[in-house]
């Protein structure tokens, strides 16, 4: 069993994210996971990310406030517990549209390289 305090997460920076504040959870630096990688997200009234899309499937979890994610062809906004899942390749955008902070949780596929 591999446990990662709160106290213990480290920030992390993830691109085109303003108004975020980031912490790895598990997975890459924080534990030794092989499939999979989660971050806690903080995002600040107005934080938001680009309309992007990435190879990976995503899962999101809202843990506390509402964030409102957008894929350029559909809108939901989220509260806590609610969830969604962002397929591989489809764009999608978060945004807190509200006065209070917002927490996510974000579930990734860990891609690793390749042995050549």
């Amino acid at each position: 069993m591999q446990v990662t305090p709160i106290n213990d997460a480290k920030a992390y920076e993830a691109p085109e994210h303003y108004g975020m504040a980031c912490l790895r959870l598990q997975g890459k630096e924080a534990s030794a996971t092989s499939a999979m990688w989660v971050g806690l997200s903080h995002v600040l009234p107005g934080g938001h990310t680009s309309l992007k899309a990435s190879d990976q499937e995503k899962i999101y979890v809202v843990v506390a406030g509402q964030v409102t994610i957008g894929t350029g062809q559909e809108t939901a906004t989220l509260g806590p517990l609610d969830s969604c899942v962002i397929a591989p390749g489809e764009p999608r955008k978060l945004e807190n549209r509200t006065n209070a902070p917002a927490s996510i949780l974000l579930v990734m596929e860990e891609v690793r390289p390749t042995d050549t």
